[in-house]
């Protein structure tokens, strides 16, 4: 890095005042920051003071940054002459920063400079009539349009001698040249035999449109299809109901071996006596919930639950959400007996979602034992984690639990 001095005392103005516009912005900057922590609001002041002062820092300006911040100067002079985004001498109206860097010169930078040379000057050199200064830089993250120049704030890319020449002529008559590549190139595309991304769609905004179109009809389709399946399910569940309850035939077992249901959950282990529900069973409980394979039925409501939030508005509350897919539980006013069970016992619970639920009435072990799959999905969307209810298992563990307390 090249040492960075003041500009000598014959340029530096005798006095420096702020402008009422950047006294009452440098009030709001400093604002922003914790009493005794003004301090870090140095580098945007320079930054408002050198543009005030024609894009350069004089002595007298630093020094009262250094003032209004309660700052030693040497300290605000330190941050002044290490960035160079700071210039500490004066420069033109248009000051020019050239990048001379390899990508830049492999694509002729050493052209622009020779214009620059001849109609400017030397570096640093402020042209007569105040409009040009110029400086080599290092790169400026342009190189896919190299050759580049920054002038002020902007970027002027793809330059070739006649066309820099003309960008110097237009700001000397004080017009307004075009920003960016000077080759008609958009960001940075090739230069010649494009062959990709020509689809006048792609920025006309139409192909998102007919994206979006797309996609509510598909959220539509899946959605009627969903409601078929869960209407047929019903039908063949109170089919299957009417069917149970019909008489059996006198002693239709008789001479065979009677089937027992396998007592797989915790509460009916615990239920049949084999052996009491300890953390290590409400554990395996979790771990069983969490083996299980996702099955039609599973899929078929997760797309059902896509396409009702898709339907719903982006600002939608988190109710409003879970309204739209499942019914929320019941809940209590308060904890019965004033003691709220555990329900960080449950695996997947934690302090937040312990609170989250307590601020629903949800105080006890038996309240979540007794959530249905509508219940499930309104508090799996309102604390914005579907699936995860099932996946960990909270109403298999929740059961367990409940029955461990009634028998403890």
């Amino acid at each position: 890095m090249a040492v960075r001095r003041l500009a000598p005392d014959a340029v530096q103005p005798k006095s420096f005042a702020f402008t009422p516009e950047t006294e009452a912005w440098l009030v709001e900057q400093v604002r922003k920051y914790p009493e005794g922590r003004q301090a870090s609001a140095v580098i945007p002041l320079l930054w408002r003071v050198q543009k005030d002062c024609g894009n350069w820092l004089p002595q007298k300006a630093i020094e009262a940054v250094a003032e209004r911040l309660a700052m030693p100067y040497i300290r605000v002079f330190e941050v002044a002459t290490f960035y160079t985004m700071f210039n500490l001498e004066p420069v033109g109206k248009y000051f020019v920063q050239m990048c001379g860097t390899t990508p830049c010169q492999l694509r002729g930078s050493d052209t622009i400079k020779k214009v620059l040379e001849r109609r400017v000057g030397a570096q640093s050199t402020v042209t007569a009539d105040g409009l040009f200064s110029w400086l080599e830089v290092e790169c400026l993250g342009a190189c896919c349009n190299a050759p580049m120049v920054q002038i002020n704030d902007d970027y002027y890319e793809d330059l070739t001698e006649a066309n820099f020449e003309k960008l110097l002529d237009d700001l000397a008559a004080g017009r307004e040249p075009k920003l960016g590549s000077q080759e008609g190139r958009t960001s940075s595309e090739p230069t010649d035999n494009v062959r990709t991304l020509q689809d006048p769609a792609l920025y006309d905004g139409s192909r998102v449109g007919a994206w979006k179109k797309r996609f509510e009809e598909e959220a539509a389709r899946k959605a009627a299809e969903s409601e078929a399946a869960a209407k047929a399910e019903g039908e063949a569940a109170s089919a299957a109901k009417e069917a149970a309850v019909e008489p059996k035939p006198g002693k239709p077992d008789s001479g065979r071996a009677t089937e027992t249901p396998v007592a797989d959950a915790p509460a009916q282990r615990a239920a049949a006596g084999e052996r009491p529900v300890d953390p290590g069973a409400r554990v395996a409980a979790s771990e069983e919930g969490t083996r299980k394979t996702v099955d039609a039925d599973a899929v078929a409501e997760e797309e059902e639950v896509a396409a009702r939030l898709a339907g719903l508005p982006k600002d939608a509350s988190a109710e409003d959400k879970a309204n739209a897919v499942g019914e929320r539980p019941a809940g209590l006013e308060a904890p019965r007996g004033g003691a709220a069970d555990d329900l960080k016992a449950i695996i997947g619970i934690g302090p937040a979602n312990e609170k989250k639920l307590n601020e629903l009435g949800i105080f006890h072990f038996d309240q979540i034992a007794g959530w249905a799959r509508p219940q499930v999905r309104w508090v799996g969307t309102y604390l914005a984690f579907p699936g995860r209810i099932d996946r960990e298992n909270w109403v298999e563990q929740a059961r367990a639990l409940a029955d461990r307390d009634k028998t403890s």
